[in-house]
């Protein structure tokens, strides 16, 4: 195990940014003695008083208003890349170049092309290079994929999931890179690319998608005449319009090589649901259910119950559970958590794996991240085919 500090940066202080910055704050503080020590050292973004602000708030060394002076820096090791996806290859492969770790968020890339140049880069680096998928680290789906992957589910013949958020019901919030890019790159890249993850963390790869459909609502959004952050909101506008290049929202089903049957729903415009994430899993011995708005409980249905009262039951997450003994101030059972802990969790483990430990689940890779970026363009084609079935590639 290497003992030497961890010196971490994290480029980009909007809203996922700050996620990710209280993540390597709070790392250090978990499961125990062993981690190496962990100094924040910067965060960069273009837009300064966010940088200054950010910096300050969750105790790091030093704003920078420009990425590059990440890279260059020669007392940072690890970076979380937190940026408009259209950043994320020049930015990655560089800090790569540099010797750094990296975890990026996802979607990886723009562009399946740009993923494999990401991946590429990565290669024979002897880098941790990570893909942030981070409701891979929460309890309750850990939970229930246990009792799928070992327990009293066993195998998923369907998996039913939605993730319906409301940032962009309102037509007049302005435009910003979310809105740009063509077909895919909207509520399918955006909120769909977890959605399409958890669906193969519980029954293994996507074989062929069909039924795609991805609709633009909100088709002109207004030019805004500040600074876009995060997704825009209090930001003043023109009257200017610019078209909007991506869906709004999107369904497919898919087919996993497993045999399972995957139906998804997502969607950026569902009035008064802003963060509104859930699945249901079907299996072979019974059934499970969680919502992201409950996300320290899940409900499950197997053979444990006599028929009288056979039914789904309620249980709340404790330390019987992944990540919470250690993982929480007061790991007590039923003390509950919520989704910032998930980036809590997914720092922790970006460090214990540069650190040479292997106590916690690795991060999913730039590899997972490709192909992710693979299943979405399937989908896209599938749509441009009237819902054909089209293979992942």
């Amino acid at each position: 195990m290497d003992t030497t500090p961890i010196r971490v940066a994290v480029i980009g202080a909007g809203m996922a940014g700050r996620a990710h910055l209280n993540g390597y704050r709070q790392a250090a503080t978990l499961y125990g003695a062993g981690l190496p020590e962990v100094r924040l050292v910067a965060v960069a973004d273009a837009h300064e008083p966010f940088a200054r602000d950010a910096a300050r708030r969750y105790g790091y060394e030093r704003a920078e208003t420009d990425w590059r002076a990440i890279v260059e820096a020669e007392d940072i090791d690890a970076v979380s890349v937190v940026v408009a996806n259209h950043l994320h290859r020049e930015t990655v492969e560089a800090l790569l170049a540099a010797g750094k770790h990296v975890l990026c968020e996802k979607p990886l890339a723009p562009s399946v092309a740009d993923a494999q140049a990401m991946v590429k880069a990565a290669e024979n680096t002897g880098l941790v290079a990570a893909t942030g998928f981070t409701f891979r680290r929460s309890p309750a789906v850990n939970a229930i994929r246990q009792q799928v992957l070992e327990g009293s589910l066993g195998p998923v013949q369907h998996f039913n999931g939605h993730y319906w958020c409301d940032y962009g019901h309102d037509p007049d919030a302005p435009i910003s890179w979310r809105y740009r890019g063509g077909p895919g790159s909207g509520a399918l890249s955006d909120v769909g690319s977890h959605l399409i993850d958890l669906g193969e963390y519980f029954c293994g790869p996507v074989r062929s998608v069909q039924g795609a459909v991805l609709s633009i609502q909100v088709r002109e959004r207004p030019t805004p005449l500040g600074t876009t952050v995060g997704h825009s909101a209090n930001v003043q506008v023109s009257q200017e319009r610019q078209p909007v290049e991506n869906e709004d929202l999107a369904t497919f089903t898919a087919t996993f090589a497993s045999g399972a049957v995957g139906t998804f729903s997502v969607s950026r415009i569902a009035r008064r649901l802003a963060n509104s994430l859930g699945f249901e899993v079907f299996t072979r011995g019974g059934a499970a259910t969680f919502e992201l708005s409950r996300p320290a409980e899940f409900t499950i249905a197997d053979a444990a119950a006599s028929a009288p009262v056979d039914g789904y039951r309620r249980v709340v997450v404790g330390p019987g559970h992944p990540y919470i003994a250690g993982g929480l101030p007061m790991d007590f059972p039923s003390v509950g958590h919520g989704q910032h802990e998930f980036f809590v969790w997914q720092a922790r483990a970006f460090l214990e794996q540069i650190a040479g430990l292997d106590r916690l689940p690795p991060c999913p890779t730039l590899a997972d991240g490709l192909h992710n970026l693979r299943v979405i363009d399937a989908v896209v084609a599938s749509a441009d085919a009237d819902g054909k079935a089209v293979t992942v590639q």
